[in-house]
């Protein structure tokens, strides 16, 4: 028998003045945080000659290997896909019960709920080095690294998606005697695997964004050449893996369009073609992870014995030394949270424009849709970390790197989704504000701001989330944060500091997320 924890019916209402308080918040934390880390516009524009310089230093692009290069970016997408697999196959049992509509207790309920958070919470480069010190180099650090962070995401939106559930089709089943499990399997389950299906498919191209850079801490992939590369200052060499990365990562988010599309729009009208569209897919799916387990020759026994060295690492974390630090353990902690707050204030100045003429309901031209919608995809396909490695070596160490890194890795993460905003909005207002001789400026500031607005804000603080939490890992590349702190305490085998460090970035990433997650859902 279930034990269902029920959610009271109401609507919360927006509070008053709430967004103007935000807005003044914002604005008082980006300067506050600018001067802490000696963010200075002015200075960076000064040293814009450097970062040409070292451009010109990486053209013209070479593959020196192409078919190492060509090998490791096929390790890597297999990867990507066999981390997702595992991550979907923990998270479907998992997300049962963390459903408040399907657990078993209230108390397993607030369990797997913690652990879907954690998973979350850390980043994936933390779990790669963590299972490298337990493992050893090679890709199943990687795998686990991408499976365990994707458990996050999945866990989660597979639990929502059964919340969402009617419970009509389970009420018929519990009817006829079935238990449990049947009941799940004939009544949930076919509810929502199509949006489980989207979920998959869109987490897939995630991990392949992710799996690019765990190379640079030996968890496997085309990043370890990459690093290779730039440690060596060999820049044409690095230019011409950014770009067969570049390649890999557009063909896979236009076949993930492509499968998306072609999963999730069934009309019910042809179903043999449906069917032969999943039974494709899964097919595909099926064949890819068997390649993965073969190609990256990956034991299925590895996916049971890694538990026990990495337990082993993980327990050398407990209890934290917060004194081996001291006070450096906080200045680093803020100043990875300055980090995330410059660059989030950059990206939402720069995304916004970009977002508008990629909108395609609002952009003035084609030829300025495609631009812009060219950029958007372009900059979503370089990683962060690729990017603050490009800044440390053109601008020095420290914080402006990230800053840097974070700021234009932004725009191709938020200005889609302003896009995607714009686009959504009730064209009658427009309509009306055209039908009176409004041109396109007036247009966009009395119809297409005040209803995209909340939205636009809604996602700039999931970026605030996001951007907070990829700034603890950029110490890597000595782009400033708590990052170089806790990379330098496991390669010193100082687990203990290495704990304290890690609850310090736990504490970060799940207040950010828990404060702009209650913002959120009084604002949208």
């Amino acid at each position: 028998m279930t034990t269902t924890l029920t959610r009271p019916n109401r609507t919360r209402p927006p509070l008053p003045g709430l967004l103007h308080l935000v807005m003044v918040a914002a604005l008082v934390a980006t300067l506050v945080a600018a001067w802490s880390i000696e963010f200075v516009p002015a200075a960076l524009i000064s040293d814009f000659d450097k970062i040409v310089a070292l451009v010109e230093r990486m053209l013209p692009p070479r593959l020196d290997d192409p078919a190492r290069i060509t090998g490791l970016a096929f390790e890597t997408l297999l990867m990507a896909v066999l981390g997702t697999v595992l991550a979907a196959a923990a998270s479907v049992p998992l997300a049962f019960l963390a459903a408040r509509n399907t657990t078993p207790h209230p108390a397993v309920y607030a369990v797997a709920r913690g652990f879907i958070t954690f998973c979350r919470a850390m980043p994936d480069l933390l779990f790669a080095v963590l299972f490298v010190r337990a493992l050893g180099i090679g890709v199943l650090p990687g795998i686990l690294a991408l499976a365990l962070h994707s458990i996050g995401m999945l866990g989660k939106l597979f639990a929502d998606a059964i919340e969402q559930t009617d419970p009509g089709p389970r009420e018929a089943v519990r009817s006829t005697g079935a238990g449990y499990l049947r009941e799940m399997l004939n009544a949930v389950v076919p509810q929502v695997i199509p949006s489980w299906i989207g979920t998959f498919v869109y987490r897939v191209d995630i991990n392949l964004r992710m799996s690019v850079v765990l190379g640079f801490v030996g968890a496997g992939g085309i990043g370890f050449a990459l690093q290779d590369a730039l440690r060596g200052l060999i820049y044409p060499r690095a230019l011409g893996i950014v770009a067969v990365i570049l390649v890999i990562i557009v063909a896979m988010e236009l076949l993930a369009i492509f499968i998306r599309r072609m999963l999730l729009t069934s009309d019910g009208l042809r179903p043999r073609r449906d069917r032969a569209v999943r039974i494709s897919f899964s097919g595909l799916l099926i064949g890819t992870t068997a390649a993965a387990f073969i190609v990256l020759e990956i034991s299925p026994l590895s996916l049971l014995t890694w538990v026990g060295p990495s337990v082993g690492i993980f327990t050398r974390m407990i209890p934290p030394n917060f004194d081996a630090l001291g006070a450096d353990l906080f200045f680093a902690a803020v100043q990875t949270v300055a980090i995330g707050v410059v660059a989030t204030a950059i990206g939402v100045l720069l995304s916004i424009p970009v977002g508008i003429l990629a909108a395609r309901n609002i952009a003035p031209n084609a030829a300025l849709y495609w631009l812009a919608r060219g950029w958007i995809l372009v900059v979503r396909a370089v990683p962060e970390l690729i990017l603050a490695v490009v800044f440390v070596a053109a601008l020095g160490l420290g914080p402006i790197a990230g800053t840097c890194a974070l700021a234009i890795g932004s725009v191709g993460f938020l200005a889609k989704l302003v896009a995607d905003a714009v686009e959504e909005i009730d064209p009658g207002p427009m309509e009306a504000v055209r039908s009176v001789g409004g041109g396109w400026w007036k247009t966009l500031f009395s119809a297409v701001f005040p209803q995209s607005m909340p939205a636009m804000v809604g996602s700039s603080l999931y970026l605030f989330d996001v951007n907070v939490r990829t700034s603890t890992v950029l110490g890597i590349v000595g782009a400033g944060g708590i990052g170089f702190l806790l990379f330098e305490s496991i390669r010193t085998l100082n687990f203990d500091v290495a704990g304290a460090i890690v609850l310090v970035i736990f504490a970060i990433v799940y207040s950010i997320e828990r404060l702009s997650g209650w913002i959120r859902s009084r604002l949208v």
